[in-house]
């Protein structure tokens, strides 16, 4: 089979096509051909060098991602059966190897895809959807009338995030450039903040809930509109010292979190799918040969909604 190889850590450039093995399944797997794969900022600070990377420095050989769709072609699995249509997030965090045209997997991070949506639209709909369904289903749980904050709202998690706190009955506010404004009210946002003209923390208060995306000086900004009582969760990195003793000051429970491989959650997402209720958006597509392309555009910073590849 074709694979996307990291020959070592850093540009684009280490990333190479190579013919492999198709692998084996154990107990409990099945072997997935893979139609579509989603790629996220975490692959690309993974083939650079980032916190996940000491994990996979002695693998041979690395193969990046964790996000696929695809059909099942083997399964030592009662779950899944031959010819069953599946998507899922793949051993995160760990050694995915999504980068390939075959996927070995644990039947128990996968779910059936749903009919209505295409292979591209669900290998989306892995890590991202995970990630903000985990933190506003999981690690925290919306009151209708809450009143949300979203950083980063038109990215891949914020635009699955903002649907999901709509569906929840919040009242939800989204930071991003104007560019990018309506698109995010598209997706159910009531206000939208234009994050190079405007200070969210000068212009908000009494909020209930801030879904933290970016790190470093914007957590500690986000402290700022938090009620009393209420609750900041960080996906981009761990809250500082100085912002944790501030949150506790303040009465907010801050903390960060980081998105795991959970087949039933991934049923959630798929019934979700399924019932119209969210949806993926796709900015960009590219064939498996163009894999660096896609990370060159995903590093841009600019991406609305998500990027992923086909095969």
């Amino acid at each position: 089979m074709k694979a996307i190889i990291l020959n070592g850590f850093g540009s684009v450039e280490h990333l190479l096509v190579k013919e492999l093995d198709t692998p084996a399944i154990l107990e409990n797997e099945v072997l997935v051909e893979v139609k579509a794969i989603g790629i996220n900022p975490v692959d690309v600070t993974t083939r650079a060098w980032n916190w996940l990377s000491p994990q996979l420095k002695d693998e041979d050989p690395i193969i990046l991602g964790w996000d696929i769709s695809g059909i099942v072609r083997e399964s030592k699995s009662s779950l899944f059966k031959n010819g069953d249509h599946v998507f899922g997030m793949i051993n995160f965090p760990g050694h995915g190897k999504a980068y390939a045209e075959y996927v070995a997997a644990p039947a128990n991070q996968l779910s059936l895809k749903p009919a209505n949506i295409s292979f591209e639209e669900a290998a989306a709909g892995t890590l991202a959807a995970l990630t903000a369904y985990q933190c506003l289903n999981t690690h925290y749980r919306v009151i209708p009338g809450q009143r949300i904050l979203i950083h980063a709202a038109s990215g891949g998690v914020g635009h699955y995030a903002i649907q999901l706190a709509k569906l929840a009955g919040a009242y939800v506010i989204g930071t991003s450039s104007e560019a990018n404004k309506d698109f995010v009210l598209s997706l159910g946002a009531d206000e939208h903040i234009d994050y190079h003209k405007v200070r969210f923390e000068n212009v908000l208060t009494n909020i209930d809930f801030v879904f933290e995306t970016i790190g470093g000086k914007q957590i500690d900004s986000s402290l700022d509109v938090i009620k009393k009582g209420g609750t900041l969760i960080s996906i981009s990195s761990g809250i500082p010292l100085a912002a944790a003793s501030k949150a506790k000051v303040k009465s907010i429970h801050a903390f960060s979190t980081l998105v795991q491989s959970n087949g039933y959650d991934m049923q959630q997402l798929a019934k979700l799918f399924s019932n119209g209720l969210i949806r993926s958006h796709i900015t960009k597509t590219f064939p498996f040969e163009e894999m660096k392309m896609a990370h060159l555009e995903l590093e841009k910073g600019r991406t609305q909604g998500k990027i992923v590849v086909t095969i």
